[in-house]
């Protein structure tokens, strides 16, 4: 279950998250006529007072379990795609400070892993767009190839070469980031981009019911203490404060939910020529359709506060 969210909540129906943040050399310095929009804040540079080392931030990140692993259950739902849920291309324009921009490069991310799930190549490029104007604000665009990236997805013969292209650029950047130790913005489009994914979920369930994507919701409870773990490392920025405080509304919607795991069937693999038993574990998760409906209630409030 746990996976590298940075990678694939981005892009593809099966998008492992991705981290994004400033990729400036000068620690955040501006020069005169520089807005917020293009420089990082003093809360976010590399040289912020940490609780927790780049290194085991990272291992942290690294652990997260993307939400678009549910990515396949969207469709088995049986519910049709539907844009309006998705964050609107068109509202790139508010977001005016890095804090914004990290966190809905995201949003956005997770929208396209939706977009592609359901092979809505028609609407890709506004959102690639998106992306692009964010990543350009807190210049880590130089990743990504946009032009190449809209020609492939104004065909949909060309839709694996374009998640293919957009995973390693995902991927340039990711690795990029943390040798500039800035996993302190990676959180932040980590967030953004499992919240919206959650959303997204969310949204399907209210209309379907879906009892599997049900659980994969309700499965997110130890995700969530990890993102608090994360978020609380850089509570000492008003942003991430208030980020912190919805993270722990949510952890405090999930508290009713357990977790049980039992022993299952060994399972064989083989390794080097050799014949090998794995241990197998099968978890279940318990709740109600009470905790059920105030965990999607915390996840669509936490979101509003994000994209709005």
């Amino acid at each position: 279950m746990y996976k590298n969210l940075l990678f694939s909540l981005l892009i593809m129906a099966g998008m492992q998250l991705m981290s994004s943040c400033a990729g400036c050399s000068d620690s955040g310095k501006k020069s005169q006529g520089d807005e917020d929009a293009l420089t990082l804040p003093d809360s976010l540079i590399s040289d912020a007072p940490l609780r927790l080392s780049e290194e085991i931030m990272n291992e942290v990140i690294g652990n997260i379990s993307s939400p678009v692993e549910m990515a396949g259950l969207f469709k088995n739902s049986g519910v049709d795609f539907t844009q309006r849920i998705l964050n609107n291309p068109d509202n790139v324009s508010n977001y005016e400070t890095s804090y914004q921009r990290a966190l809905n490069l995201g949003v956005y991310s997770a929208d396209l892993g939706y977009i592609n799930t359901f092979d809505k190549n028609n609407i890709v490029v506004s959102y690639l767009l998106a992306v692009k104007n964010l990543a350009d604000g807190i210049r880590v665009g130089q990743f990504f190839d946009f032009n190449a990236l809209r020609r492939m997805a104004s065909s949909s013969t060309n839709l694996d070469s374009l998640m293919e292209m957009s995973q390693t650029s995902f991927n340039k950047m990711d690795s990029y980031l943390r040798e500039q130790n800035r996993s302190n913005v990676s959180s932040l489009i980590v967030t953004g981009a499992w919240v919206e994914g959650m959303y997204i979920a969310s949204s399907i369930v209210r209309e379907s019911g879906d009892k599997e994507l049900s659980d994969r919701i309700a499965e997110q409870k130890n995700v969530v203490n990890i993102l608090e773990i994360i978020l609380s490392n850089y509570a000492s920025d008003a942003g991430f404060a208030e980020l912190v405080q919805s993270v722990e509304d949510l952890k405090a919607a999930y508290a009713p939910v357990r977790i049980t795991t039992e022993l299952g069937e060994p399972q064989r693999i083989e390794k080097d020529g050799s014949l090998i038993f794995i241990q197998a574990e099968v978890s279940t998760v318990h709740y109600t359709p009470e905790d059920l409906e105030n965990i999607m209630a915390t996840i669509e409030n936490i979101r509003a506060k994000i994209v709005n």
